[in-house]
This record gives C-alpha cells, sequence and structure tokens, in this order.
C-alpha cells in the first residue's frame, strides 16, 4: 500500500489543522484511503502526515495536486519548507 508522506513547517498547529479538516482537494475523492498526522515531541510548528493509497498512481496524481496547492499556503506564510515523497511499505513486524 503506497503512502504519500509530508512534512512541513507551519505557523500554527490549530490553523494548519483548519486547513487541513477543510479539505480543499478531496483526500477521499482522491484515493487517500486513511491518514495520520505526527509531529515532533519537540517541535510544535512541525508536522508528518501520511496518507495511504490503494495505488502509486493514486499517490502520485494527489502529490502533484498538494504541490499546486502548497504554492498558494506558502505564499500566505502559512507553511514553509514541504517535502514529499512516495513510500512503498516493505516488512512490517508486530511485538
Amino acid at each position: 500500500m503506497p503512502t504519500l508522506q509530508i512534512e512541513h513547517s507551519i505557523r500554527s498547529f490549530d490553523a494548519w489543522k483548519a486547513a487541513f479538516d477543510s479539505d480543499p482537494i478531496g483526500r477521499e475523492q482522491g484515493g487517500v484511503t486513511s491518514y495520520r498526522i505526527f509531529q515532533p515531541i519537540d517541535d510544535p510548528n512541525y508536522v508528518i502526515v501520511d496518507l495511504e493509497f490503494d495505488t502509486s498512481i493514486e499517490a502520485d496524481s494527489f502529490q502533484s495536486a498538494l504541490r499546486e496547492l502548497w504554492q498558494q499556503a506558502e505564499a500566505e506564510g502559512l507553511m514553509a519548507d514541504s517535502r514529499t515523497r512516495i513510500l512503498e511499505e516493505v516488512e512490517v513486524r508486530q511485538y
């Protein structure tokens, strides 16, 4: 299951979360099957988001749509230093 991992600096978690929750490009319609949001324990102004997809084609398409959306958010100073990568899980072990 491909995962689109997103990382970026944010100005305010509450403002970022409100924008995320507004879902401006439609996660479900774009093929997202689930997501997880992380923050470093020592940096409240940084987020990491994992979006899971059924196919890498869906993940790649969504990544392109996000980059277009982010141009405006970065211009407004709401976020910066955005990075994305598409990951494929190769092994999982639970203890």
